[in-house]
């Protein structure tokens, strides 16, 4: 067990670690294993010792280009090099922030759960080439699950991924471009196809975001355009079926919020196409894109209630393991209702 990790990790042998005001460098893991020392309370442990729990942030160098990425980890408690492994959940930052930015409540529901939490940075805010769900970006966040599985006692049919706004269009990125890693996904209010989107944020940041990205505005050349087609989970996710993957959104975002609920309506639809099942109806869609949102005639599916959630939904459809929910909000997220979510889905 402890040659296959020091295996996955001897690419980042010399990452370093922030806990509190102290910083360490790592040597190289074999060293690591050959002598049993150790270069902080949280580094590699011996079989059979417990894992110092706490948050720490490492360097984690890209696979691909050798860029180095900041990351998070916080071990709860209770953790050991010997013990049942658990389950990691993977939270992504959103559009304008890097891993900086800090989800108090789903750290809280992390460490009360027994997870390990990991928030990996992907090239920072989404207004560079390398970023905004680009292969870089992707990579980045595949190097450090597959150092967090090297590092800690990782449960492979557990590994849970999340994100709101920006997060969640590169939760959906992921999904449709990597469905075998996940045991299950909860994506909120995230763009899913970037011309579209540019096409009415264009004089605002998110446009100059997205040009700044792709290499200009949709219709500039065919290499632009293809980068705003690649950068979309639209694109990608006809891949998703058989991913829990939950899609969920404020019905009011778009006028009260940044992203319209088309996106997350015409993703459900690709994954449900792509699976043989019923779509949302055009219909319906016109109901719900309404200024006062809402369906006319709502089906037993979109009159349920869910308490963690604590608002009225106004729509809830299931395509497969995918699941979409509509509700009475405008451009935000719910940690809780994410997290139950997740928990309920083991990969087979």
């Amino acid at each position: 067990m402890l040659a296959k990790r020091a295996q996955r990790e001897s690419k980042h042998a010399h990452a370093s670690v922030e806990h509190g005001a102290r910083v360490f460098h790592f040597v190289p893991v074999l060293f690591l294993l050959l002598s049993i020392t150790s270069c902080g309370a949280e580094d590699a442990k011996s079989v059979g010792e417990p894992i110092e729990p706490g948050r720490y942030k490492y360097a984690i160098e890209s696979t691909v280009d050798g860029h180095q990425q900041p990351c998070y980890v916080i071990v709860p408690k209770g953790l050991r090099t010997d013990g049942e492994p658990v389950p990691l959940l993977v939270s992504l930052h959103s559009w304008s922030n890097d891993c900086e930015y800090r989800s108090w409540k789903l750290e809280r529901l992390a460490e009360e759960k027994g997870w390990i939490y990991l928030y990996p940075n992907f090239r920072g805010p989404n207004k560079t080439p390398p970023a905004c769900g680009s292969e870089l970006a992707q990579q980045d966040i595949l190097d450090a699950v597959e150092w967090a599985k090297g590092r800690y006692p990782v449960n492979d049919r557990r590994i849970y991924l999340l994100g709101v706004s920006g997060g969640g269009h590169m939760t959906l990125q992921m999904v449709g471009l990597h469905p075998k890693i996940w045991a299950a996904a909860s994506a909120w209010c995230g763009p899913t196809d970037l011309t579209a989107w540019h096409n009415v944020r264009k004089n605002d940041k998110y446009g100059a975001m997205m040009r700044a990205s792709c290499g200009g505005a949709p219709g500039n050349s065919d290499e632009v355009d293809r980068q705003y087609r690649q950068r979309s989970p639209v694109t990608h996710l006809h891949n998703a079926v058989g991913v829990p993957v939950e899609i969920c959104h404020g019905v009011h975002d778009g006028y009260k919020g940044s992203v319209p609920i088309v996106h997350s309506l015409n993703a459900f639809n690709i994954i449900a196409k792509a699976a043989g099942m019923e779509l949302i109806g055009d219909e319906e869609i016109a109901q719900l894109t309404r200024p006062d949102g809402h369906l006319d005639d709502p089906r037993r599916s979109d009159q349920v209630t869910d308490e963690l959630l604590g608002k009225k939904i106004h729509l809830r459809r299931y395509a497969g393991p995918a699941r979409i929910t509509i509700f009475e909000a405008g451009h935000e997220g719910n940690a809780a209702a994410a997290v139950s979510w997740l928990e309920k889905h083991v990969k087979k």
